[in-house]
């Protein structure tokens, strides 16, 4: 009797494991790019973005001050003094401004590395 009891468990296993498998949406797998696919990827990144009003430009610096709402990498509602990943965007950001943005993780979110304007 004993023999046969890990036999029927693994049996069981892989009935379970088969079952689930199955279940998995697998219409993807090996599907090129298309260009309906790469024209979705932006709008997908907007959803990261967090919203912010420019209080503040420092050229010198390099840096914008942003005082925004809670930001999708959890970071909570504050004023900060951000580094811009390209300073040409220090001269197209005034204090006032509502703006969409993105900070990079690899930093700690401290580095603006996208923004749109909000109209």
């Amino acid at each position: 009797m004993k023999a046969l009891v890990l036999p029927a468990l693994i049996a069981i296993n892989f009935v379970y494991a088969g079952a689930a498998f199955a279940q998995m949406d697998h219409s993807t797998h090996g599907a090129a790019t298309t260009s309906a696919t790469a024209a979705a990827a932006p709008k997908a990144q907007a959803i990261d973005l967090g919203e912010g009003v420019v209080k503040k430009v420092n050229k010198a610096r390099g840096t914008v001050t942003l005082a925004h709402g809670a930001l999708p990498n959890g970071m909570p509602p504050m004023t900060m003094a951000y580094k811009v990943k390209d300073k040409a965007w220090l001269d197209q950001l005034q204090a006032g401004q509502n703006i969409r943005f993105a900070t990079d993780p690899a930093d700690g979110g401290m580095t603006l590395t996208r923004f749109e304007l909000v109209k």
